[in-house]
């Protein structure tokens, strides 16, 4: 077998970790913008924490609060307007997957001629990039740990990525102390978002030894502690774990990727804004059923290590998780109808064409429009 990995990130990990933000930021720039969404960071108090470090350090700052789900390319551009013309040197991630992926558009086209749509669709190089501090409080995306950020295109609901070594953050703090504050059903989404990156990980075409002992390691931790945390917040060890298991997953989406059910949620995510954790929630279990002739001996690990027995059951006990976590959604839950499956279809294909092509098997057009069309209704089938 023939490879090649590397990594990029500094990751500092721990509980009690983020007092060291003012400190790690410091030697990166001077002028901070940090960007975070509405509420969350303020409500909590994180946000005033991280203003006061940054004040004991001499490091000014400016905040751009306008961080949503499934971050838009129009907000990638009005951040970085804002940053080129503040002379932010350094850029502070402080939330979850979406803040961080906003910031690495931010960081990327504050220094950069090309607009995200270029770098999007054109090609455009990102060969430079304002330094990004992350500071991830949701224990889903990964993206503290690698070199993608997902965007969506106001103008026609394409969910697509740019990535660059440049955007890696220069440090990546993981306090699992910051996601403890995330209501139920926000963990029990973004911790399934993170168990299909190493899922999906395990499952690609384009696996290596490397990726294989970063998703194992990441499923392990997730089978004994994803439902300790849903069942029990106070579980500190149990938290660290599922944190952990969520920046591996990043670490494999560097390196290898990800599969069908990421590839077919982009156009979800893309259409209707859904929860990309519930997106994931309506189309893996099918998809992993479809699965069963094309990757059975990999389906059978996944199975055995939540509870099923071989791969024949393994969309059962991914199903069975989501069910513990009130999760089995269908996407006529999420407010699809037949009507979008055409453009779920095409879109997938558009966008996603390379992920589909790491899933084992293959994936025409008819076959994911089989599963958009399952995914309507299965998991509510399934019992």
């Amino acid at each position: 077998m023939i490879f090649t990995y590397r990594t990029h990130v500094n990751l500092l990990f721990g509980h009690g970790t983020a007092e060291q933000i003012g400190k790690e930021t410091a030697k990166y720039g001077k002028k901070a913008m940090i960007v975070t969404g509405g509420r969350s960071t303020k409500k909590s108090g994180l946000l005033k924490r991280v203003e006061t470090q940054l004040d004991q350090e001499g490091v000014e700052h400016l905040l751009f609060d306008k961080a949503q789900p499934n971050p838009l390319v129009s907000i990638v551009e009005e951040g970085a307007k804002l940053a080129k013309e503040e002379g932010c040197d350094v850029v502070i991630a402080l939330g979850g997957g979406s803040v961080i992926d906003l910031s690495k558009g931010v960081c990327a086209r504050a220094v950069s001629e090309d607009t995200i749509l270029d770098m999007l669709y054109k090609g455009a190089p990102i060969d430079k990039a304002i330094p990004l501090i992350a500071v991830p409080t949701t224990c889903g995306t990964g993206s503290e740990a690698d070199n993608i950020g997902v965007l969506t295109n106001d103008a026609n609901n394409d969910k697509k990525a740019i990535k660059s070594t440049e955007i890696v953050p220069k440090i990546s703090i993981v306090d699992p102390e910051l996601m403890m504050t995330m209501p139920k059903h926000v963990y029990a989404s973004v911790a399934f978002d993170a168990l299909c990156h190493l899922m999906e990980a395990y499952l690609t075409k384009r696996a290596t030894p490397m990726s294989d002992m970063f998703a194992m390691e990441g499923l392990r931790l997730m089978k004994d502690n994803i439902l300790k945390v849903y069942n029990n917040y106070e579980d500190k060890d149990a938290w660290a774990c599922v944190a952990l298991a969520s920046t591996l997953g990043g670490y494999t989406l560097d390196a290898v990727s990800v599969v069908a059910p990421h590839g077919m949620d982009h156009p979800i995510g893309g259409l209707r804004n859904a929860v990309h954790g519930k997106g994931l929630a309506a189309i893996t279990p099918v998809i992993f059923k479809d699965l069963i002739p094309d990757a059975p001996e990999r389906l059978a690990v996944i199975s055995r290590m939540f509870g099923g027995t071989d791969e024949n059951d393994c969309y059962k006990a991914i199903l069975n998780l989501l069910k513990a976590m009130d999760m089995d959604v269908t996407l006529a839950d999420l407010g699809f109808e037949d009507s979008d499956i055409e453009w779920l279809t095409n879109n997938c294909f558009e966008v996603s064409s390379w992920v589909m092509g790491g899933t084992p098997g293959t994936w025409d057009r008819e076959r994911v429009e089989r599963m958009y069309r399952a995914s309507m209704t299965f998991n509510k089938e399934q019992g």
